[in-house]
């Protein structure tokens, strides 16, 4: 009985507040000199022309399995500018590029299919573009991005839903932004087959930072 009560009372110390605060919390990692972290304010991108970072962005295709679940196809290699004032972000514009020859998958084998001439043709068509015609902010931290989207030498309209990740100073002082976007696209209405029976999600994770 009496073990029984010393281990309890063992216990209860262990547990007690004073116990825990004797551990500190971890000191945040100290950022190198010149690296700065983004924030939640978009006004930290001031205005000017940006340059997408092939480096921190991630083109992602989410397409329906023949119904039973969504592959995951994304494209590596993209480009883009961005015309930008966080004062007037009507007026901002955006062209952007994918290479479709640059999408990869899981499935083994898949890649080099999805580029010939069943799906992507991607030798004829080597590029998808979007080019903005609207910018139209709902918000200070989201909005929606209209424009002409180009697939395999067919173009549609396509409204991307886009909001903030962060803004700040970037790397060496050079501001820069970050944003996730979606849309969606009917892939008949670009000539892919029957076999995309749903429509096609499609986000994009990406990172603008300022020219020189």
């Amino acid at each position: 009985m009496k073990n029984g009560m010393r281990l309890l009372a063992v216990a209860l110390a262990m547990s007690s507040p004073a116990a825990f605060a004797q551990t500190p919390p971890a000191a945040p990692m100290a950022l190198p000199p010149g690296v700065f972290a983004a924030e939640r304010d978009i006004a930290l991108a001031t205005a000017g022309i940006y340059s997408l970072d092939e480096s921190h962005t991630a083109v992602i295709a989410r397409v329906s399995h023949l119904g039973y679940s969504h592959s995951i196809f994304r494209f590596d290699r993209a480009k883009g500018t961005l015309t930008w004032d966080p004062s007037a972000i009507e007026k901002s514009k955006i062209e952007a590029s994918v290479e479709t020859a640059s999408i990869t998958t899981n499935v083994k084998g898949f890649a080099e299919e999805l580029v010939g001439d069943k799906f992507l043709k991607s030798k004829e068509f080597p590029q998808a573009t979007f080019v903005s015609t609207a910018f139209k902010p709902t918000d200070k931290m989201r909005g929606k991005v209209e424009g002409q989207f180009t697939l395999m030498g067919k173009t549609k309209p396509v409204t991307f839903d886009v909001s903030l990740v962060g803004a700040g100073k970037g790397f060496g002082g050079k501001p820069r932004i970050g944003v996730t976007a979606v849309a969606t696209i009917n892939p008949q209405d670009y000539g892919l087959p029957p076999f995309f029976t749903d429509p096609i999600q499609v986000v994009i994770d990406t990172e603008f930072e300022k020219a020189e």
